[in-house]
């Protein structure tokens, strides 16, 4: 029995214009029930608006988008089996804890006790319980957040939509919030979408990743995919930070193609998983993590391959160091990460150094 996961939402050629302005550019992607799947892109890409057309907050120009299946073009946000978490909350000051999570089964023909049960349970849920009775403007930005989701949750939607919901928290908070949020998805088991700009955010939370720019997806994949094998270079500029130096295919035959990159020289890459792109003789650029190369100290020796390079900027962080070099031969300096262990001296600027790399962490790009 197959184990693949059923389709809970799909795009088909999916366009949105306001006025002139092409705001969603044919999307065509599919998300699976139980999936936390994430629109990642900076401002204005339309990844707001594409989960608004989830909700059906924005109808779309044309094209089709079905939840569980079904067509839900002109059915009312109400009527669809989602809920929409906000970047404001959205939570009601004047009304309590519970008052705010109870808001949606106003009409609901449950008891009032079986209504308090599931207030009870939805906080429960949130890490809020004995929460009910505080007013909601006394609440921490964390506690309201957590408040939002159990008034999503409480009405049991098919699908939890979140427009940047923890854009307001500050860093530790924020990180410590990604984790409950997964640990939250996992235990109830629906389907997550976050729309966010953060890109470590996308990647410490999601099962897949939609990367947008200009109204279209440029990339979908699992965090890892899209981080170690970016399809162009603008998905792997905003994923994380990655150096490029020019290149040149020189030739390829039998899936290896054999290249020279500037400051590293001539080496030779496997095509299915290493090259972007058509593979043919000529120009070309070679990309790679600042966390895949490595200064070696003193008399250590290269794992694998070594070039030289000076030190031209150090930015110390605590536990990491990152490295501006120039390799030799090259125009441009290229990042190098470097944790801080005991005994590991700080370089300064103008050191000349050693730096390690492998031909296997290279990405070519056409």
């Amino acid at each position: 029995m197959s184990s693949e996961k059923p389709t809970m939402i799909e795009f088909k050629d999916v366009h949105k214009y306001y006025g002139d302005y092409h705001a969603l550019r044919g999307i065509n992607a599919t998300i699976k029930a139980g999936e936390f799947f994430s629109l990642l892109g900076p401002s204005g890409c339309g990844k707001t608006t594409l989960l608004r057309t989830i909700a059906g907050f924005e109808g779309i120009s044309s094209g089709v988008v079905l939840i569980d299946g079904k067509d839900v073009a002109g059915i009312r946000p109400n009527h669809r089996p989602t809920n929409m978490v906000f970047q404001s909350y959205a939570i009601f000051p004047h009304l309590t804890v519970e008052q705010n999570v109870g808001f949606g089964l106003r009409k609901d023909p449950r008891s009032k006790e079986d209504k308090a049960r599931a207030v009870d349970e939805a906080l429960a849920m949130v890490g809020l319980a004995g929460y009910g009775k505080r007013a909601a403007h006394a609440l921490s930005g964390g506690q309201r957040q957590r408040v939002a989701l159990a008034r999503a949750l409480i009405l049991k939607p098919k699908v939890l939509l979140l427009d940047e919901p923890l854009s307001a928290l500050d860093k530790k908070l924020r990180e410590n919030m990604q984790v409950e949020l997964i640990k939250l998805q996992r235990q109830v088991g629906i389907t997550f979408i976050l729309v966010t700009h953060d890109q470590e955010e996308a990647l410490v939370m999601s099962d897949r990743i939609a990367v947008m720019f200009e109204g279209q997806i440029a990339q979908l994949d699992s965090p890892e995919a899209l981080y170690r094998l970016p399809k162009t270079r603008a998905v792997a500029n905003f994923i994380g930070t990655m150096n490029f130096l020019p290149a040149k295919i020189l030739s390829e035959a039998g899936g290896i193609a054999e290249i020279e990159a500037a400051g590293l020289g001539r080496m030779a890459l496997n095509v299915e998983k290493q090259v972007t792109g058509a593979v043919s003789p000529g120009g070309a650029t070679v990309g790679f993590r600042p966390e895949t190369a490595t200064l070696l100290f003193d008399t250590q020796e290269a794992t694998d391959r070594e070039s030289m390079a000076t030190v031209e900027e150090v930015v110390y962080y605590g536990d990491m160091t990152y490295y501006d070099v120039k390799l030799d031969g090259t125009a441009e300096p290229m990042r190098v990460s470097m944790r801080n262990v005991f005994g590991r001296p700080v370089l300064d600027i103008g050191t000349r150094t050693r730096v390690g790399w492998s031909p296997g962490a290279l990405v070519l790009f056409r």
